[in-house]
C-alpha cells in the first residue's frame, strides 16, 4: 500500500505545475500539461487505451460506492446512453439534512491549510483524473453522445485544463494579500503606533455545482476547482442523464484529500431520483453559499433571481452569430464554417446559429458570390465533410437528447432548406441517433423569420439569414448579443471598417470575437489558459471562464490586528 502524501510530497510534485500555470495565465500563450493524444497514456501510472476501456466497463451495471459519504439514504441511476446502450451504474442519493452539516465539519481545517496547500492537492486531485483520462473518456461519450475523440479531449484534457486554470486564478488572488504585515504609523515626538496583522482567506461556505448534460467536466471542473482552491467544500449535483463523469471525479477527490490528511466529505455527491429536481431545493439552502451552474437560461435566471443567500455564476444559453461580409479565402471560410456547424452535432454552447450573409452577395477571392450561391457552397462543403459515415459518426457523435432531435425535425420547416438533414448510421452502436446539420434560410427583413432566427435553437440547427448590408448585419449582431446574448461571435470581412464596426460591436456588448477564421482553429473552440469562454457581461452567461471575478468572491480575507 503507498505511503499517504504529505504536504512536503504534494508542493514538491506540483509546485512546479502550479507555477507554470501562473505563468501561462499571465502571458496567455499556449500550455497545457495533459497530452490530447491517446497513445500518451499508458506509462507512470496512466490506464492506456485498453485499461481505460475496462476500467469503464467494469463500472456498468454496478454501484459506484461512495459508502463513506454521510447520510445516504438510496441508491438510484437510470443514466442510457445516447448510443444506445444502459449504464445501469447506480449511485448514492443524500439526505441533505445530514450530508451538509457533514460537509461543513472539515472546513476549518481546509481553510487553515491555506491557498498554496489546497492548490497542490487540487492538482494531486487532477493528476489521478488525468491518469484514468481513458476511462473518463467512455464515461463523457456515454452519457454526453459525443464521438470518442472527442469525449476524450475535451472531457479529459481540455477539461483538466480549464480546472488547473480555476485553481491557479484562485491562488493568484488569494495570495495577492500577504498572510501578515507589521504596521508602523508615525507619531512625531511620540512612539509610533505599531500593530502586526495577519490576513486570512476564509471560505464562502459550501459551493454547490449543477452539472449539464453535454459537457459534464469541461464545464464542471472550473467551478469545482475554484470553490475547493479558494476553501470551501463542494457538493456536485450531475445532471441526471449525465452522472458518470463527476461521479468518479468525486471518487478520486475524496480519496486524494483522505490521503492528504483532510476531510473526504470536503467534495460529495448529490445524485437525483427521477424528476425530483434536487438542484432547486439545494439551491435555497443557507448553507449553499456559491452556485456554479450550466444549461437553460430558464433555470439559470431562476438561480440568479431566488438563490439570494448564493454568490451564483451561469453559463446559459445564446444566441451565437457569425457575419459573413467578405473574404481573401473562400474555401477556407467554408471549410471552417462547415466544421464548425458539424462538430458534436452543434450541441455546443459555442457553435453558430445565425450566419448573416447580405442579400446582394459578398466579395471573394474566387469573385462575387450571391446569397444563395455562399449558402449552396456552405451546404457543400458540409456535405464534403460529412459524406463518408465514418468521418461523419467521428465529427457528429450522438443527439445527446429528445429535444434536440425534435427541434432538428422542426427546423425544416422554418424556412427554404438550404442543406438538408440526413440520418448516418453507427456501425458500432446501432442504438445511436446520428443526424447531419440542416441549414435554413430566412429573410432578416420579415417578422415572422425573426421570430426563428432570434431564438436559441440549440443542436445541429444553422439560419442563413439575409440582411441588407455590413451596417445592417453588425446592428443586428448588437441586438441579438444584447437581447439574446452569445458565447461566440465570428466575422468574415476584408473592409476595414466593417472589421472595425464588428470589434465595437463586441467590445461594447461584451462578446467574444473570431475574425476571418479559415484555418484549424474554430469559432467554437477556446483554449484554457488563454481565451475566456464567455464574458459575463451578455445574457448568455454572468461569468467567464476563468477570469479573476470568477475566483474573487468565492472567499473574503478576513483581518486580525494585534499591537506589537
Amino acid at each position: 500500500m503507498a505511503a499517504e502524501p504529505t504536504a512536503h510530497e504534494l508542493l514538491r510534485k506540483h509546485r512546479p505545475t502550479l507555477d507554470q500555470a501562473l505563468e501561462a495565465i499571465r502571458t496567455r500563450a499556449y500550455w497545457s500539461p495533459h497530452p490530447e493524444h491517446p497513445k500518451a497514456y499508458g506509462e507512470n501510472g496512466s490506464l492506456d487505451a485498453a485499461a481505460g476501456k475496462a476500467a469503464f466497463d467494469a463500472l456498468l451495471g454496478n454501484r459506484l460506492d461512495l459508502a463513506d459519504q454521510p447520510g445516504i439514504d438510496d441508491w438510484v441511476g437510470g443514466e442510457v446512453s445516447p448510443y444506445g446502450i444502459e449504464l445501469g451504474v447506480t449511485y448514492p442519493h443524500p439526505d441533505i439534512d445530514v450530508l451538509l452539516p457533514a460537509m461543513r465539519a472539515g472546513q476549518r481545517a481546509w481553510r487553515d491549510a491555506g491557498p498554496e496547500l489546497r492548490a497542490v492537492v487540487c492538482l494531486e486531485i487532477l493528476k489521478r483524473i488525468s491518469d484514468r483520462t481513458h476511462q473518463f473518456a467512455h464515461a463523457v461519450m456515454h452519457t454526453s453522445g459525443q464521438a470518442f475523440m472527442m469525449a476524450f479531449q475535451a472531457g479529459g484534457p481540455h477539461a483538466q485544463d480549464r480546472g488547473l486554470e480555476a485553481v491557479a486564478y484562485a491562488y493568484a488572488e488569494q495570495v495577492r494579500t500577504p498572510e501578515q504585515a507589521e504596521w508602523t504609523k508615525p507619531q512625531g515626538k511620540r512612539d509610533p503606533l505599531v500593530l502586526t496583522k495577519r490576513f486570512t482567506a476564509v471560505p464562502r461556505g459550501i459551493g454547490l455545482v449543477i452539472g449539464c448534460n453535454t459537457f459534464p467536466t469541461w464545464n464542471g471542473y472550473p467551478g469545482l476547482f475554484a470553490s475547493l482552491a479558494t476553501g470551501n467544500a463542494v457538493l456536485v449535483k450531475p445532471h441526471p442523464r449525465a452522472v458518470l463523469p463527476l461521479a468518479l471525479t468525486v471518487r478520486i477527490a475524496r480519496d486524494v484529500l483522505a490521503e492528504a490528511g483532510f476531510d473526504p466529505n470536503l467534495v460529495a455527491l448529490a445524485a437525483e431520483r427521477p424528476g425530483e429536481g434536487i438542484a432547486k431545493t439545494l439551491a435555497l439552502r443557507p448553507e449553499i453559499k456559491i452556485i456554479d451552474y450550466t444549461g437553460s437560461t430558464a433555470f439559470g435566471d431562476w438561480l440568479e433571481t431566488n438563490a439570494h443567500q448564493a454568490q451564483v455564476y451561469t453559463e446559459k444559453a445564446g444566441v451565437n452569430t457569425v457575419i459573413v461580409h467578405s473574404t481573401d479565402d473562400y474555401q477556407g471560410m467554408l471549410s471552417n464554417l462547415a466544421f464548425s456547424l458539424s462538430l458534436y452535432s452543434g450541441q455546443m454552447c459555442t457553435t453558430p446559429q445565425n450566419l448573416l450573409i447580405p442579400r446582394d452577395g459578398i466579395a471573394t477571392d474566387q469573385g462575387h458570390k450571391s446569397f444563395d450561391e455562399v449558402t449552396a457552397d456552405l451546404a457543400r462543403a458540409v456535405d464534403g465533410l460529412l459524406g463518408d459515415d465514418a468521418r461523419a459518426n467521428a465529427l457528429l457523435g450522438a443527439i445527446v437528447n429528445p429535444d434536440v432531435k425534435a427541434r432538428l425535425e422542426a427546423a425544416a420547416g422554418l424556412g427554404e432548406v438550404a442543406l438538408a438533414s440526413r440520418e448516418v448510421a453507427h456501425p458500432e452502436f446501432p442504438g445511436a441517433v446520428v443526424r447531419t446539420p440542416v441549414i435554413v434560410k430566412l429573410d432578416g427583413a420579415k417578422p415572422d423569420d425573426e421570430a426563428a432566427y432570434m431564438s436559441e435553437c440549440f443542436g445541429p440547427v444553422s439560419f442563413a439569414v439575409a440582411v441588407d448590408s455590413a451596417a445592417d448585419a453588425v446592428e443586428l449582431l448588437r441586438r441579438t448579443v444584447r437581447e439574446k446574448g452569445a458565447m461566440t461571435v465570428g466575422a468574415y470581412t476584408t473592409d476595414a471598417a466593417t472589421e472595425q464596426a464588428v470589434e465595437e460591436a463586441c467590445l461594447e456588448e461584451a462578446a467574444q470575437l473570431s475574425l476571418n477564421l479559415t484555418g484549424g482553429v474554430y469559432v467554437n473552440q477556446t483554449a484554457a489558459f488563454s481565451d475566456f469562454h464567455g464574458s459575463g457581461g451578455n445574457p448568455a452567461a454572468n461569468a467567464a471562464l476563468t477570469d479573476s471575478a470568477f475566483v474573487a468572491n468565492r472567499f473574503r480575507v478576513v483581518e486580525v490586528r494585534r499591537e506589537a
